[in-house]
């Protein structure tokens, strides 16, 4: 039997055995076991991260300062959950205190001005077809139109695949409201993918 990403629910175990020997080791003072859990995490947070609040320059600070939070609160970590989920709440929560802080949002030239920063690039490699690279930037022009909230759910549900239970965990909301967000999230951005692809879209539900 497998899981939703394909690995056996056996190695799961183990990755979870082995995940929470590493939280152990960190709480003996073990840098080097906090070093692993930096390195198995943060490119799958960083990229989760940077889809969130769309600068890469941006998303390197929410994920550095989550791994810091993260090692300062770990006596906190209940273990009722995976420990990605718990370090992607941190990153949540320091997201939201970083557009707190920076609430005039950029246009793309004017982020470039000022960052230095090209916009995400989601497009493939020269060798896969031309119409799914003209999708995916069609795909992002509708992602950034949704509002923080809404892009932040439909890349918990849709990138990172977090079940619904998971989701509200990490926000810290009731499960009923995650499917009412998304909900609606999925309706702003079929408006939006509507207006960037009018022929291949269908209808609103």
């Amino acid at each position: 039997m497998r899981d939703r990403r394909g690995r056996t629910l056996q190695n799961q175990d183990l990755d979870l055995k082995d995940e929470l020997h590493l939280i152990d080791r960190s709480l003996h003072g073990d840098s080097e076991a906090f070093g692993e859990l930096v390195r198995r995490y943060q490119d799958r947070l960083y990229s989760a991260v940077v889809h969130i609040v769309r600068c890469r320059a941006e998303a390197e600070d929410v994920v550095q300062e989550a791994f810091i939070q993260a090692y300062v609160k770990l006596q906190t970590f209940k273990h009722n959950s995976r420990f990605y989920t718990w370090l992607y709440r941190i990153a949540v929560n320091v997201s939201i205190s970083h557009r707190r802080r920076q609430r005039v949002e950029l246009s793309v030239e004017q982020n470039r001005d000022a960052t230095g920063d090209e916009p995400m690039d989601l497009s493939p490699s020269p060798s896969e077809p031309l119409e799914l690279a003209e999708r995916k930037q069609k795909l992002q022009r509708a992602m950034a139109l949704l509002t923080e909230e809404h892009r932040q759910i439909i890349v918990l549900r849709h990138m990172e695949e977090f079940s619904y239970e998971e989701i509200a965990d990490i926000l810290q909301i009731s499960v009923g409201t995650v499917r009412s967000r998304l909900h609606r999230a999925r309706a702003q951005l079929l408006v939006h993918l509507k207006a960037e692809m009018p022929d291949e879209v269908g209808p609103q539900p």
